[in-house]
């Protein structure tokens, strides 16, 4: 690219000085007089910072060109812009070294994003670049100055509920209310999450985990719907481009940095209504790609230093991600690039919580080889501004890690995918899970306490949004991605799914009944299980994605919440409503220590086991059956007195007659949930629980769960 000969010559306007700034704060900082710009390069030779007016210019009206003399501060390059205002919008240039053999892929014709930039204008490089050609300047987003002490919180701070009193729900923020059948008067944006806030709160949500909010451009995919022959987009955005910046596409207002503030005033509604806010995280890769990829920011200003690259062919980077390219995370730069981005979603926009996309990448040195105690873990947990959040790791990678119950670093929860399919497989009625089960369902002591964590570092969940929803485990026994433009390549074959004897939805009441009671089974071993519960947006009312498990590029029905649902669905709604209420009125469902099984002179145990003849089981015979008393005793946990409760599941077939163990002295058993009742009275409100007329039987009809109280 030869730039005209107007642009060489763009001088200092009036308006602004140029001083020498400080190597302090990264990225874009206003205060009163002007704005101090500071960028990582080692090994660069020149930056240029670009100044604009506007989100659509095709030249910058100012190139700021800094002196390594003056503006350069070890490897910080840094400059003082007088003048300069928020909503000012900029870019970089790096020149430097261009060897692909030595890893080095400087550039000084191409526009870069700051990577601490606090927003961006609402673009995209990918939409409107053609093949072989470069994205037109005035299609480019640029990168926005924001002030950040403008915004007036009123007192608003993280919540920092217990991981055992937490009921977290995953969602996309634009899916949420993207459809016409919300409602919405901001459809698709962080104003539409708000106005769903009422329905959260009545549901019982804790916390919501937001799919990627971090500025990504959708528009990277270039598949075609082979249906509708238009262009697939990343809809879920696992492809960070400014993990400083909320994504402007989700605000309301297009004015450059409203999203700073339309983010803000989300979080701080959320918390008002006593709900907290978890984003998605993805330091494992960026939206760079390989070495046939895009350079938009990390490659050429020091891609040797962000990226892991292949030893002695570094003209290759490392692929532990599956994207393309492995972030460098436990270089020292890169790892304070990752603190200081968790410590400012934290301290200035309030998130409560971080979940970190194939976590396992966080965990490998410069070489790739997996850490014992990796630099970077330990930092995040033991970080003084991160200390009372939530920190959840999706333990594994795409290069063969698997950490599930040993990830490092101190006070972590893990995504426990053994959870996931133990609970799957075992609803489903497979042959020998009993054990499995119960070992899942009391807390996965097996995993976590050896290391001296508890039952809540376990975030236990049957689906994520990585696969089927709830209602697709129990309608198709295959994926149906052909809609991906793959050729239904995509998405894992492994879903340990049933349709119970029809692919999809169904004319059959017998089967739509068989599905309905599945999914509550499901929801009762999810939310009345030791460990922290996290449940997928619309699970709750059957939300479909048409047999879809990687509906990564759907932007359309497949992967919008359809609010229909809602009235269509209300007895499972309620059903839910009333577990996840049954959940946070117990103790006994969320512990803070595992079980003992140790009996004391007044209470039965805090757990104990049985078979249908109502003995202690024989484990090596146990099959399609678990039932458990949990004891509400003062001594088992606490001083706080709480109902003993009696859970059965029978995943078999066959109707089974229950032997019930005795209730403690004084009191009786009540049905407070039996799955195999097809209407609003399958679960009972506090005080409407119904006695049971036999005190020492039961029958639990086949693929069915009942959960009993005494008082």
């Amino acid at each position: 690219m030869k730039f005209p000969d107007k642009y060489d010559k763009i001088y200092c306007m009036d308006t602004v000085r140029i001083l020498p700034g400080k190597p302090l704060d990264q990225g874009a900082v206003y205060t009163d007089g002007g704005v101090n710009f500071c960028l990582f390069s080692r090994h660069a030779s020149a930056v240029f910072l670009e100044l604009f007016n506007n989100p659509d210019d095709s030249m910058p009206w100012k190139t700021v060109e800094l002196n390594p003399q003056i503006n350069k501060t070890g490897d910080i390059w840094h400059v003082f812009v007088a003048g300069l205002k928020p909503g000012c919008l900029y870019l970089y240039r790096a020149d430097g070294p261009y060897d692909e053999e030595k890893g080095f892929r400087f550039d000084k014709t191409k526009f870069l994003f700051d990577p601490r930039a606090r927003a961006f204008t609402d673009g995209s490089v990918f939409k409107n670049m053609l093949p072989g050609k470069i994205c037109p300047l005035e299609k480019m987003p640029k990168c926005v100055v924001v002030d950040s002490q403008g915004y007036e919180w009123n007192g608003d701070k993280p919540l920092g509920i217990p991981l055992n009193n937490s009921i977290i729900y995953e969602v996309h923020l634009k899916g949420f209310t993207a459809s016409p059948t919300s409602g919405s008067k901001y459809p698709g944006t962080y104003r539409g999450m708000i106005e769903k806030i009422p329905y959260l709160k009545e549901l019982g949500i804790t916390a919501v985990e937001l799919l990627p909010v971090q500025e990504f451009d959708e528009y990277e995919n270039t598949n075609v719907n082979p249906k509708t022959g238009k262009r697939m987009i990343n809809y879920w955005g696992y492809s960070t481009l400014g993990f400083f910046a909320p994504k402007a596409s989700y605000s309301y207002s297009k004015q450059p940095g409203d999203c700073v503030n339309e983010f803000k005033d989300m979080v701080k509604a959320f918390h008002k209504a006593g709900i907290e806010v978890i984003l998605d995280v993805v330091f494992n890769h960026t939206a760079e790609g390989n070495e046939h990829g895009v350079t938009l920011n990390f490659r050429g200003l020091d891609n040797t230093v962000y990226y892991q690259l292949v030893h002695e062919h570094k003209e290759y980077y490392v692929n532990f991600s599956g994207c393309g390219n492995t972030v460098n995370c436990n270089h020292p730069v890169v790892a304070d690039f990752i603190m200081d981005c968790l410590r400012y979603w934290v301290s200035e926009m309030h998130v409560d919580g971080f979940r970190f996309d194939l976590a396992a990448v966080l965990c490998r040195d410069e070489h790739g080889f997996i850490m014992g105690e990796p630099y970077l873990t330990r930092r995040i947990s033991e970080d003084p501004v991160l200390r009372n959040i939530k920190i959840i790791a999706e333990p594994w990678d795409c290069g063969g890690a698997y950490q599930v119950g040993n990830f490092p670093g101190g006070r972590w929860c893990e995504w426990n995918d053994k959870f996931r399919d133990g609970i799957r497989r075992f609803i489903r009625g497979d042959e020998n899970l009993s054990t499995e089960a119960a070992t899942r369902i009391s807390g996965s002591s097996d995993l976590y306490s050896a290391s001296g964590r508890k039952p809540f570092n376990s975030i236990n969940y049957i689906v994520s949004h990585d696969g089927f929803t709830l209602n697709d485990l129990v309608t198709y026994n295959s994926k149906h991605n052909e809609q991906n433009g793959e050729d239904n390549r995509d998405g894992t074959d492994n879903n340990l799914s049933y349709n119970y004897g029809f692919e999809g939805p169904s004319l059959n009441p017998k089967i739509e009944k068989m599905r309905r009671k599945q999914i509550k089974n499901f929801f009762v071993a999810l939310l009345l299980s030791q460990g922290t519960p996290m449940m997928v947006a619309g699970d709750e009312v059957q939300r479909t994605q048409f047999g879809n498990n990687n509906p990564y590029c759907q932007d359309n029905e497949i992967t919008h919440f359809d609010w229909n649902d809602v009235k269509k669905h209300k007895d499972l709604y309620s059903f839910v409503k009333n577990l996840i209420a049954l959940r946070k009125n117990h103790r006994v469902f969320n512990r803070t220590n595992f079980f003992t099984g140790e009996k004391t002179d007044i209470s039965p145990a805090d757990i104990t086991w049985f078979n249908f003849d109502g003995l202690s089981p024989d484990w090596t015979k146990l099959n399609r059956f678990l039932a458990f008393r949990l004891g509400g005793g003062a001594g088992n946990e606490s001083l706080e007195e709480d109902n003993d409760f009696y859970i059965a599941f029978n995943t078999d077939i066959h109707d089974k007659t229950l032997t019930l163990p005795i209730p403690t002295i004084g009191t009786k058993w009540y049905r407070v949930a039996d799955t195999s009742i097809d209407d609003e009275t399958c679960i009972l409100t506090p005080g409407n629980e119904e006695t049971l007329n036999s005190q020492d039987k039961y029958v639990l009809v086949a693929n069915s769960t009942v959960v009993l109280m005494s008082r």
